[in-house]
């Protein structure tokens, strides 16, 4: 199959191209770089030394024999998009081009406006290319299992039936997003169910939960095919962020009670789940949601798992908990459905102590070029008490 991957650039986009080009797919990326100007513009760094799109195409092609394509634009960018997808004919769209970051979301305004203009506006932008330019091809998006929230009731797969006054549907899992950017997502989901009712696109929307793990088969194949391993409090995730302090004997940051559970699944998995998806194309008019994880964790089980792993290690790896710079509740029920990747033949990689043991020595072996100062939260949800009492001062003095 022709696969067109927007934002094949990032972390989970490259280790799906490389996983379905591997495949036997004709592979093209599309990409803006965007991420790379990112990290520069907050002065973070992934972990490891990633190398230049240029560098990593060659590297593939010199280990596998195979070419993938490469578009250097941005799906906000209509023509562009259109020209690519006119070059391509793909007969699947992946895309993993959105800004993917909570904290990044919620840094101020300006942070929020980017947010929106990239994703949404660059999901909008595919949808209407598609139906122009491709519409017997496949969507297949990523979403997040964040766009559900933490119901106190188990999450299906994208909808629900309810009873309601003696009648009863199936309509859309009511969402509970958590930032502007799960908000982002949400909005991108609600487009892509439209255009499937009302111009006969298909798609199929992937809620993924926190992604872990550095190597995939294909990524493994050379130093040069090198993944992200993202650990600031921009866009690492609290597994990254605990491997990375006890590689250096920090202690390892639980944000508030700890009791906030997610979803989550191996980084090799993200990369079978997309090829499930391309594989088992849905009918024409259909939009289609896969809860893509494989299992939940707490924040404090996990930083318990590296500190148990830590000891093994020799390392003295102790657990604080640090005020919560979220909005979020810190415990509470979470219990989520994901039988239909499960139905279509994934068999998860579970997270065990030997990988978390290979992500404190990558930290470890790539120790030089931690930050420490990007350790440390340093967005946060609500605006400084001081100012929210001088708001309310002076709204009572005007009362």
């Amino acid at each position: 199959m022709r696969v067109l991957i927007i934002g094949g650039d990032g972390y989970c986009g490259w280790a799906s191209a490389l996983h379905l080009c591997a495949r036997g797919h004709d592979v093209a990326i599309l990409d803006s770089l965007v991420r790379r100007r990112w990290d520069s513009e907050l002065g973070v760094s992934t972990l490891t030394p990633i190398r230049s799109m240029a560098e990593r195409l060659r590297a593939w092609e010199h280990v596998s024999g195979r070419t993938i394509k490469f578009f250097e634009t941005d799906a906000t960018d209509y023509a562009a998009l259109c020209d690519a997808i006119l070059t391509v004919q793909p007969d699947a769209i992946v895309n993993f081009g959105q800004q993917r970051s909570a904290p990044y979301s919620m840094i101020d305004r300006d942070h929020a406006a980017r947010t929106m203009i990239n994703n949404t506006l660059g999901n909008l932008n595919v949808l209407w290319a598609m139906r122009e330019h491709a519409p017997e091809a496949h969507l297949v998006k990523l979403g997040t299992m964040g766009e559900y929230g933490t119901p106190n009731i188990e999450i299906e797969e994208g909808f629900i039936t309810i009873e309601h006054k003696g009648r009863r549907d199936t309509l859309p899992f009511p969402k509970q997003p958590g930032s502007f950017y799960h908000l982002t997502k949400v909005a991108d989901s609600d487009q892509i169910y439209f255009a499937c009712r009302v111009w006969g696109l298909r798609a199929t929307d992937l809620n993924q939960g926190v992604v872990y793990g550095l190597h995939t088969p294909e990524t493994s194949l050379d130093p040069e095919l090198i993944n992200r391993f993202d650990y600031d409090g921009i866009f690492g995730t609290a597994l990254n962020r605990f491997c990375v302090q006890a590689a250096l004997d920090h202690p390892l940051t639980v944000y508030g009670r700890g009791g906030q559970t997610r979803a989550f699944l191996n980084i090799t998995d993200t990369a079978r789940c997309v090829d499930l998806a391309v594989e088992s194309a849905p009918a024409p008019g259909t939009f289609r949601v896969f809860n893509q994880f494989t299992q939940t964790f707490s924040v404090l089980s996990l930083a318990r798992m590296v500190e148990r792993v830590g000891a093994k290690l020799g390392l003295k790896v102790q657990i604080d908990h640090v005020e919560n710079p979220r909005v979020e509740r810190e415990a509470h029920f979470y219990s989520s459905l994901n039988n239909n990747l499960i139905a279509l033949g994934l068999e998860p990689v579970l997270l065990t102590d030997e990988i978390v043991a290979s992500m404190i020595e990558s930290a470890q072996t790539f120790r030089s070029r931690i930050d420490r100062a990007q350790i440390m939260p340093t967005v946060r949800w609500k605006r400084e008490a001081v100012n929210v009492a001088v708001e309310a001062g002076a709204e009572e003095r005007a009362g």
